[in-house]
């Protein structure tokens, strides 16, 4: 049986998660028992992106999506907030995938730490970063409950 054919919040089938960036896009995506997680090589942002996040969902038999929201630390949405729902809804207009946000505050600098503690160096860091960041994002919406999941609509 594919991914696809997995309902979203079933607890099974490969979720994919995005961290959108001004230049770069972090990427992760999970096994389908949903228990591990992977960092994928990040994508530039370009006006393709989603296209390029549909072909990649469809190679990795992805049934959900869940992209990283830029809240404020007060839970505010802002212009990246905003910028970030229009990305996912454009999103899952290209894939026809279930698409999630999951609040991402503090999630780059959780991933650069982490990144720290295991010793990488600075340009090892940052290289490095988006992919860790939408680790995080993942390990977040893995988590939770269905019932605490925001779909986009």
């Amino acid at each position: 049986m594919s991914n696809t054919q997995f309902a979203p919040d079933s607890g099974f089938g490969r979720v994919l998660a995005v961290d959108l960036g001004a230049r770069r896009i972090g990427l992760a995506v999970s096994d389908e028992l949903r228990l591990t997680t992977r960092p994928l090589p990040t994508i530039e942002m370009t006006h393709d992106f989603a296209q390029r996040i549909a072909a990649l969902c469809t190679e990795l038999d992805v049934c959900a999506i869940v992209v990283g929201l830029p809240l404020r630390m007060d839970g505010a949405e802002g212009d990246a907030a905003r910028r970030a729902r229009a990305a996912a809804a454009q999103i899952a207009r290209q894939t026809r995938l279930p698409v999630y946000l999951q609040d991402e505050r503090l999630s780059t600098r959780e991933a650069e730490e982490q990144l720290r503690a295991a010793g990488l160096k600075r340009a090892a860091r940052r290289a490095r970063v988006d992919a860790a960041a939408a680790l995080v994002i993942l390990r977040d919406f893995l988590a939770q409950t269905p019932t605490q999941r925001i779909a986009v609509e």
